[in-house]
């Protein structure tokens, strides 16, 4: 027998009981990117390997081991995106968007995809909403990204569950003085270092900092700090940004070892954590990429940004049960009919409510069915009301609207009444 056809490992799908929340997440982020300026731009999945080889870096352990890479029927080597930053960079040069230092206040929503071990939080495809906003320089941009996503949280009822971590990582001269401290010290602890932390030290030994073993942790405490090798520009925009935190009242920890994964970032580093959801804790990150937009060939242009993980925001709104109980119903009222005039009527009934209450969700049966089957799709539904036509009803013009949730008698509403009576039970209640 053939093998039944399923999803691959680590792709998964998202199920109708699922995208109610999904969409209330959305919706919640577009509107509120909306109020702060921030136009929505849309990229490929797939871009050339080149670019992500270029930008992120070829000794990271996204390029390394995480990309899915393939070749073309025309031999050109492609990816699917890992991340957004660099494909949105690439739309910014391509269509000139950030000439004459115009500045752009950017945002996008879509999957990414690495071949990570999969696990709850972690997935090889996976859904991100990424802001990038390129030629404003000054630490009020970083603050604004870090003020949004605390008034998201906020929105969200998240607060409480969640962690701001900054650093600065400098410019890249103050970083390359740092790296060579920080190899040096290492090196004389070679013996103690895990394997990992021994290949990283040779190939990127930043990203020693953030490694989760315990023994390579203990020889970190007294390793030299990123902070006493800043540049002057730097730790002036650093207590910058700082002092605007502490101005809008956001509480936040310096953490001297987070340096993120990728190596176009510079200056402002940032991560919103949770200790919610065991490992996988990260669920906002990003910072400042000065220099990334000249090395893909642009002219020097400053930018800053984060991508937040949409699939560990969900798990944490469901594991802190904050999904609001209005959106796991999707219908408000289910139409039952019975027999054919009243189909027909239904249909025209139905669309004429929809014209004067365009938000109200009106589910009309279909399939025809008994009484008690069309009453137990009613209730399967979830709608707080079902309204029956039948050929009594419908000599009468009148049409029977029955609460399904609560307290309250049958009763039976005229035609041209209901519309007016459904706004206030439903749209307004």
């Amino acid at each position: 027998m053939s093998k039944s056809l399923q999803a691959i490992r680590g792709m998964n799908d998202i199920l109708p009981e699922q995208t109610p929340l999904w969409r209330y997440f959305e919706n919640t982020v577009a509107r509120l990117l909306d109020n702060y300026g921030y136009k929505q731009i849309r990229m490929p999945i797939v871009e050339f390997t080149e670019l992500f080889k270029r930008s992120i870096g070829e000794v990271t352990d996204i390029v390394e081991k995480e990309m899915y890479t393939f070749e073309d029927r025309n031999g050109d080597s492609l990816t699917l995106r890992p991340e957004g930053t660099a494909a949105c960079v690439r739309a910014v040069l391509e269509h000139g968007l950030t000439g004459a230092g115009q500045p752009q206040k950017l945002w996008y929503i879509g999957p990414m995809f690495r071949h990570e071990r999969p696990q709850k939080g972690r997935y090889r495809q996976f859904h991100q909403i990424g802001l990038e906003v390129f030629n404003i320089e000054g630490p009020d941009i970083d603050a604004e990204l870090i003020v949004l996503t605390w008034r998201l949280w906020g929105l969200l009822g998240i607060r409480d569950a969640v962690k701001l971590e900054l650093n600065s990582l400098g410019t890249s001269e103050s970083r390359g003085r740092y790296k060579v401290a920080l190899v040096e010290y290492l090196s004389a602890h070679l013996d103690k270092l895990d394997e990992d932390s021994q290949r990283r030290l040779k190939t990127n030994p930043l990203r020693v900092l953030d490694t989760k073993n315990a023994d390579t942790q203990a020889v970190l405490v007294d390793a030299p700090k990123m902070a006493d090798y800043l540049d002057d520009e730097s730790r002036t925009h650093f207590e910058g940004l700082k002092a605007r935190l502490d101005a809008a009242g956001i509480p936040f920890v310096i953490n001297t070892k987070l340096v993120r994964g990728l190596d176009y970032y510079s200056k402002t580093v940032f991560e919103w954590v949770t200790d919610k959801l065991g490992a996988q804790g990260t669920v906002c990150a990003g910072g400042r990429y000065d220099g990334l937009v000249e090395q893909m060939g642009g002219k020097p242009t400053t930018g800053v940004g984060f991508a937040m993980g949409i699939e560990r925001l969900i798990l944490l709104l469901e594991t802190l049960e904050k999904v609001p109980e209005e959106i796991s119903r999707q219908v408000d009222v289910y139409l039952c009919a019975f027999g054919e005039a009243a189909e027909l009527a239904a249909l025209a009934l139905s669309e004429q409510v929809r014209d004067q209450l365009p938000n109200l969700r009106l589910q009309v049966n279909a399939g025809a069915g008994s009484f008690k089957s069309q009453f137990k799709k009613a209730d399967k539904s979830g709608a707080l009301y079902a309204l029956i036509l039948g050929d009594d009803e419908l000599a009468q013009q009148v049409i029977g609207f029955k609460p399904l949730r609560g307290q309250g008698e049958q009763q039976n509403i005229a035609f041209d009444a209901l519309a007016a009576h459904l706004a206030t039970c439903v749209v307004q209640g």
